[in-house]
Formats: structure tokens, C-alpha cells, sequence
């Protein structure tokens, strides 16, 4: 009698593992690094801020975002133009989603220009001096506006009037005694100067970025945002609760301070470069903050502020793409 064979079982097809959760959503990083030794004279009336740390603080920065797997622009020097500036903010602004990393970094003389909205309680708008004209704090607020929702962004400012990128100038500047660091800090006569020689595109400038947030519904205060004072007002929390993404603003220095330079980092940047130690620091971002001021001369305090939805943005080690 015949048999008929009995077939081998058939192997179940092993399924291919699903991509992991993490991979799925790899979140990127992005980072900007701003450095002017000098600016141009022929737009600050003749004078060139000379400085001397500030492109080696944005290549020191550049490092470490390449070290935490950051994609990093470098604008150093005559780069660091208005239009280069404002391109890779609105480039990033494009590009991140939630979840993404930006980081930020200026190293350079702050400055002031007139307000001429009438915001600024003292009547001035803080700036970051750029190679061919200066950045008013409302734009800067404008262009992290921009970051969509769950963007975590970190400010990095070292520059005077640096403690909310949106504060004024000591009473008097300081003396600068031959051998001594040099602040940075755009001298009044100057400021004044440039903004007479320029007053049509600086007050053009605060009259587009009003334009802007009109259209978008809402009113720039980029200095009680920032600040977050008085947080019963009104205008603030309309302002707040339409500001998306997470921003956490480190700064060299207090409102009524000065960001000294050095001979390769600046002070701030340097005590910051010490405090991270190449990784090793295990805090978060507020243990970061004290950690750096508890090294730093008592004439300069570093600040933090925070806009936006930040807790848990705090709660992260430094630099955590």
C-alpha cells in the first residue's frame, strides 16, 4: 500500500520588526552661531566695536553643537550681515517641527536704538549689532515667534544689555583701564550717531514687525514676554499664549550690566564652556544658570528667562537634542 508523504510544516514567515518609535520620530537639530570681532564703521558712524573673543565664542559653541549632533551655520565677522542673519533664523523657523532642537548663539556689542512704538518703558529697544546694522529686539522676538509649536529653542546672548536681550544701559558705562577686558557694550555717542544717521530704517524696521504682529493678531512686547513680569497683565498673557514654541534665553549679563570680553572666550561664554566641561555637567538648565553664575565676578550676573511652555524644557540636561 502505498503512502503519500507528508508534507515538511511550513516555516512562518518571521515579520520584519517595526521601526522603532524612536526612529520614527528622530527629531532634528539646528544651531546658529554669531560672532563679530568688529562691525562695519561706515554704518556705525565710523566706529568698529573692536572685540577680540567673539568669533572664537561661535566657533567654541559651533563645537559643541556638533557634539550633540546639532547641523550648526557659523556667521562670523562681515557674514554676520542683517540678511544673513534673518535668513537662517526663518530657514530654521521653516524647517523644525515639534519636538526639534534650536540653538542660538550671539556673541557681540549690544546696542539701542529709540522705541518708537512706545512698548519700552524706557523708551529704547535693545539690539544685537550685526556687521552692516543692528537687530531690534522686536524682530529677534518676531523670528522665534515664527518656530512652530514644541520647538525647543536656547538663547545664548553674550553681549550688554544681554539680561533680557531687551533692557538698558547702566547709568554710566564703565572705565576700561589699559590691560583690562573690554565690554561689550556699543558706547552712547555712538548709538545716538548711528540711529540719527539711519533714523528712517530703524523706525521702518519697528513699523513692519507692528505691522506684522497686527496681522497675525496679536501685539509684540518682547520685553515683558521675555522678562515675564508682571505676569497678571493682560497684554502679556495674550501675548504669551500665542507664542508657540519653548524658549529658554540664557544671557552674559543682568539688564543693568555689561558682558566683558577676553582674550579668547568672552566671560560669559567661557564660564559656560567650563561649567558644561565637554559634557560632564549632569544638572538641568536652571542648575546650569547657577552653576555659571557662582563662578562669575559679582559686576556680572547671567540670567535666565523662559517664553513659552518651558517646564519641561527646564527639567532637560543642557543641550539634549
Amino acid at each position: 500500500m502505498s503512502t503519500t508523504p507528508t508534507s515538511a510544516p511550513k516555516k512562518r514567515a518571521t515579520p520584519r520588526p517595526a521601526a522603532s518609535a524612536s526612529a520614527a520620530a528622530k527629531r532634528r537639530a539646528l544651531s546658529l552661531h554669531i560672532g563679530l570681532n568688529k562691525v562695519d564703521p561706515g554704518h556705525y558712524a565710523g566706529w568698529d566695536g573692536e572685540l577680540f573673543a567673539c568669533e572664537a565664542d561661535a566657533a567654541d559653541m559651533r563645537a559643541l553643537a556638533l557634539s550633540k549632533g546639532m547641523k550648526p551655520t557659523v556667521l562670523i565677522g562681515a557674514q554676520a550681515s542683517r540678511a544673513a542673519v534673518l535668513k537662517a533664523l526663518r530657514a530654521a523657523s521653516g524647517t523644525l517641527k515639534s519636538g526639534d532642537y534650536f540653538l542660538l548663539t550671539f556673541s557681540g556689542h549690544g546696542g539701542q536704538v529709540p522705541d518708537t512704538s512706545g512698548e519700552e518703558v524706557d523708551r529704547q529697544d535693545e539690539t544685537w549689532c550685526l556687521w552692516d546694522g543692528q537687530l531690534i529686539d522686536d524682530e529677534l522676538y518676531l523670528e522665534l515667534s515664527r518656530f512652530a509649536a514644541g520647538v525647543r529653542v536656547l538663547v545664548l546672548s553674550d553681549s550688554c544689555h544681554s539680561g533680557t536681550v531687551t533692557r538698558a544701559a547702566p547709568a554710566s558705562p564703565p572705565v576700561v583701564l589699559p590691560g583690562q577686558p573690554r565690554p561689550r557694550l556699543m558706547p552712547r555717542q555712538i548709538a545716538r550717531k548711528t540711529y540719527r544717521d539711519h533714523q528712517d530704517f530703524y523706525d521702518g524696521l519697528q513699523k513692519e514687525v507692528a505691522t506684522e504682529a497686527a496681522r497675525s493678531g496679536g501685539v509684540i512686547d518682547p520685553d515683558a514676554a521675555l522678562a515675564q513680569v508682571r505676569i497678571d497683565s493682560s497684554r502679556l498673557t495674550g501675548v504669551v499664549t500665542k507664542f508657540l514654541p519653548s524658549v529658554i534665553l540664557i544671557s552674559g549679563c543682568q539688564d543693568n550690566q555689561t558682558s566683558m570680553d577676553g582674550e579668547f572666550n568672552g566671560a560669559f561664554t567661557g564660564r559656560l564652556l567650563e561649567v558644561w566641561d565637554q559634557g560632564r555637567f549632569g544638572g538641568n538648565y536652571t542648575q546650569f544658570r547657577h552653576v555659571i553664575v557662582a563662578g562669575m565676578e559679582p559686576t556680572q550676573t547671567p540670567n535666565l528667562y523662559t517664553l513659552g511652555p518651558c517646564a519641561t524644557f527646564l527639567a532637560q540636561k543642557p543641550f539634549t537634542v
